[in-house]
């Protein structure tokens, strides 16, 4: 390297360093987080929702196929299949794109559990809106001005509140507190950035 070129060196300032790029696809951010409190196949004899793998019924497959499927279908499931079924299915339902960090992971951990229509109609209720199960710019609206953390704490402890009174309680109460335990927790680190 030449002297002059030393010199160039010396004064040429260093490239800035980028913060990292925000997450686009929100989905990404929390399925994650769901196929971790689904986890695999189980088929328990006081559950419902009978066969089940990574979170998906027997029935939502069978739905989703447009086609009787079997426990074996169900227990074959792939990690790509469930992910396109709750994008289709849970996420859209619930707008997860257009809910803000956090509190789209509590809204989508409840639809997984418990249906899209409960888990829109207790994050109308947190923020204050009717409860319809639809999700429209109203909700929405009230959903940007409110506070994240709020929301995601009135959403939690409201759904903590109503599982209680399922019957299951006695047999998977455990699991389910330490869900929305674990959800809460997640979507308010979320909500942080």
């Amino acid at each position: 390297m030449s002297f002059w070129s030393r010199i160039a060196a010396a004064f040429k300032r260093p490239a800035p360093v980028e913060a990292p790029a925000p997450v686009a696809d929100r989905f990404a951010a929390c399925i994650p987080i769901i196929l971790r409190h689904e986890g695999g196949y189980v088929d328990h004899p006081r559950d419902p929702g009978g066969a089940t793998n990574l979170g998906i019924t027997h029935a939502t497959l069978a739905d989703w196929r447009g086609r009787p499927v079997t426990k074996a279908d169900v227990r074959a499931l792939t990690v790509d299949e469930a992910k396109q079924i709750y994008r289709a299915k849970y996420w859209r339902a619930i707008h997860g794109d257009d809910l803000p960090a956090g509190v789209d992971l509590a809204v989508f951990d409840f639809a997984v559990n418990s249906g899209p229509g409960r888990a829109i109609r207790f994050l109308q209720a947190a923020v204050g809106q009717g409860q319809d199960g639809i999700l429209g710019p109203r909700t929405l609206a009230a959903v940007q001005h409110g506070s994240t953390a709020e929301i995601v704490d009135a959403i939690c402890t409201r759904r903590v509140e109503w599982l209680r009174t399922l019957p299951g309680w006695v047999t998977f109460g455990g699991g389910w507190s330490r869900r929305v335990k674990e959800t809460r927790e997640e979507a308010r680190r979320m909500a942080l950035g």
